[in-house]
């Protein structure tokens, strides 16, 4: 186990809750059942507001630390000074933004994280197992991940097993789109940059990838509202940092039944219900009619791999990796 201070893991263990169900959904369905679809879990527990113990997960390593690794290896390692010196201010124009990214980010970080599976699973058999288990896995955590709005999906809070291959997603607490509001606002859905795609082998997206996030987001939609009850439990809950009355932010009101409820919380499972039904929405703005299930993967692939939205994400996020 892991002890962590300064850090309110009570939304953890509510994800961790969350996620369970989905794993209960995923096995009653025939497809994702013969796919071998699941969220990997871990045990979360709250000691009070500022810290907790955290299940230890053996045998995981994160994938900046993966990645640094072999660049590293190839000499191609840009160090923190460098990056930084290459850093353009944020209000630099996307044209400038999007030929420094290609230019200096991509260029000094090629795709190279189909390796890892080549040194950890050196055997056919098991290289291919462990690809597929990555594909399906991250499928899964990129689907549920955008549907509760989950960011700060850097390179320390994926982790990926070595006797697996699969992705472990840790640190719950930035929900609910929160990463729009940050300095630097996330703009793609999940982390698909080209070394995610480039680990998927040489179909990348298309293909096994694909499929499971249309399975998964067809059985999300399915199952909505047992999700959603799960989920609005979120509006009632004292302990959810939107439950605060602090100075600046929406003050929460107490209803007949002495319950919280709160106008910002009441946005965010709307927002949730909206993209379950297949509503994209950025910014706060509706785009279009409501998607198929195709539509919807699709268009959440394109967002997640356009370079012209993750040369605008925040460096220390590292989109180049």
């Amino acid at each position: 186990m892991m002890c962590k201070p300064k850090d309110d893991l009570r939304k953890d263990c509510r994800l961790m809750e969350f996620n369970s169900l989905i794993n209960k959904c995923l096995r009653k369905d025939a497809e994702s059942r013969r796919r071998e679809l699941h969220i990997r879990t871990y045990a979360v527990i709250p000691l009070n507001e500022e810290c907790g113990i955290i299940e230890w997960l053996n045998n995981t390593a994160g994938l900046r630390y993966i990645l640094i690794k072999l660049y590293k290896e190839k000499g191609v390692y840009m160090s923190g000074k460098e990056l930084r010196q290459c850093m353009l201010p944020k209000t630099a124009p996307l044209a400038e933004k999007l030929k420094m990214f290609k230019e200096t980010f991509l260029s000094r970080h090629p795709p190279i994280f189909h390796e890892w599976f080549l040194r950890t699973f050196p055997d056919p058999t098991s290289w291919y197992s462990s690809r597929s288990a990555y594909c399906r896995s991250t499928a899964v955590m990129s689907m549920v991940g955008y549907i509760l709005g989950l960011g700060d999906r850097h390179g320390e809070n994926i982790l990926f097993d070595s006797l697996t291959g699969e992705c472990v997603h840790v640190d719950f607490n930035c929900l609910f789109n929160k990463g729009e509001t940050f300095d630097v606002p996330e703009i793609v859905p999940f982390r698909l940059t080209h070394n995610m795609v480039n680990g998927m082998g040489p179909m990348g997206t298309e293909g096994l990838f694909r499929r499971a996030c249309e399975v998964t987001m067809r059985l999300m939609r399915d199952q909505r509202e047992p999700l959603m009850s799960v989920l609005k439990t979120f509006l009632h809950d004292p302990l959810v940092e939107w439950s605060k009355t602090t100075k600046g932010n929406t003050k929460a009101q107490v209803n007949e039944t002495g319950e919280i409820v709160n106008e910002k919380a009441k946005t965010h499972v709307l927002d949730i219900e909206q993209r379950l039904q297949g509503v994209i929405k950025n910014r706060n703005r509706v785009k279009g009619l409501p998607l198929s299930i195709e539509g919807h993967v699709h268009y959440l692939i394109q967002d997640a791999t356009d370079e012209n939205l993750l040369c605008q994400m925040y460096l220390g996020w590292a989109p180049y990796m």
